[in-house]
């Protein structure tokens, strides 16, 4: 078989690590021929790619990122690959297409399927928020990167008696800010599920400091939103790609603490380095497992599915099932993790 392989939207930790499992899988135990598409579907449509074979993922299972490239596309393209979804695996001779990817990549591989390319998905998302697999690979290093980041923030905070309001990704899932602010101790967790009340974050410092405590850290989800009326904020504009640009709540939550308390408050963006670099073992592991089980679903002509984690288990989910909601934090998470502020 010649198979093909790509890997799409914002990069992510153990990228490479379903690369390579693909790879050897494929090579080693069915003698396929692989290839990977350069930069996500714009390789696909615009012809880009090159062969990969063992010398090609040697070395590459604990490098960040992807040796492919990555990219997002307009919709109007995503469509055109579509309409031409037949076409494109014969101009190719690829038997089938393994996309690498979160929501709009799977969202672009389930309109591909539809129209005819034999295709089998693997979620990546650093938010974790797919909500056929329990975990999503790319989301333990993001939660360990924030986990640090927040460990590292306390003695400094506590060194200068300041408020830090630490920002984290997730656009409209908190389950990094849920899972970091609890592994780091937070005193204050705000998600994109549920919006924040400001009084009740500042009533949490003052007492925080009336019991001697002089410092505080908040982890707060890029997505998450004040109650309406709270403070002032303004939700951001749409992108080419139909994404809200978000206008950067830990600054605005920041300059609004240190206007109410009277203390020091100070912002810092974890930003795309949650995304970056080697992925954890935990990560590492789940990927090679998602891109070996993905290679088998090829074998088996099970089409149209994605590999999900269960349990312990890899098993296959359809992609249409993958890409109707969010998976977001439910009430009792929120639940446990303020009961333990």
């Amino acid at each position: 078989m010649r198979i093909g392989v790509l890997t799409a939207g914002g990069d992510c930790p153990g990228l490479n690590a379903v690369i390579r499992s693909v790879v050897h899988r494929a090579v080693v135990g069915h003698g396929d021929e692989v290839i990977g598409f350069e930069d996500g579907f714009k390789g696909l449509l615009d012809g880009y790619y090159r062969p990969l074979d063992i010398n090609a993922v040697s070395g590459i299972l604990a490098r960040g990122g992807t040796i492919l490239g990555s990219a997002r596309m307009e919709r109007a393209r995503l469509h055109e690959a579509a309409e031409n979804a037949q076409e494109l695996a014969k101009r190719y001779g690829i038997d089938a297409l393994i996309p690498i990817g979160g929501e709009g990549t799977l969202t672009a591989a389930r309109m591909l399927s539809d129209a005819g390319m034999p295709v089998v998905g693997v979620p990546k998302t650093i938010d974790n928020d797919i909500s056929s697999t329990d975990r999503t690979f790319g989301f333990d290093t993001a939660v360990m990167v924030a986990t640090e980041a927040i460990d590292r923030l306390k003695t400094t905070a506590e060194s200068h008696q300041r408020v830090m309001v630490v920002e984290v990704m997730g656009r409209h899932a908190g389950w990094i800010a849920l899972e970091s602010g609890m592994a780091g101790g937070a005193h204050g967790i705000c998600l994109p599920e549920r919006p924040f009340e400001v009084d009740a974050l500042v009533k949490m410092v003052e007492e925080r400091f009336s019991r001697g405590k002089k410092f505080a850290v908040v982890c707060v989800a890029e997505g998450a939103h004040p109650a309406e009326g709270s403070m002032p904020y303004e939700k951001g504009a749409i992108d080419q790609y139909g994404h809200e640009r978000f206008a950067g709540i830990g600054n605005r939550l920041a300059v609004e603490l240190e206007r109410r308390l009277g203390k020091e408050a100070r912002p810092v963006i974890l930003g795309h380095v949650q995304r970056g670099g080697t992925p954890t073992a935990y990560d590492r592991v789940l990927a090679t497992r998602f891109g070996w089980h993905a290679v088998e679903a090829v074998h088996r002509g099970d089409f149209g599915n994605m590999t999900a984690l269960r349990g312990t288990d890899i098993v296959m989910a359809p992609l249409a099932h993958a890409v109707t909601e969010l998976k977001t934090v439910p009430e009792e998470r929120m639940y446990e993790a303020e009961s333990v502020f």
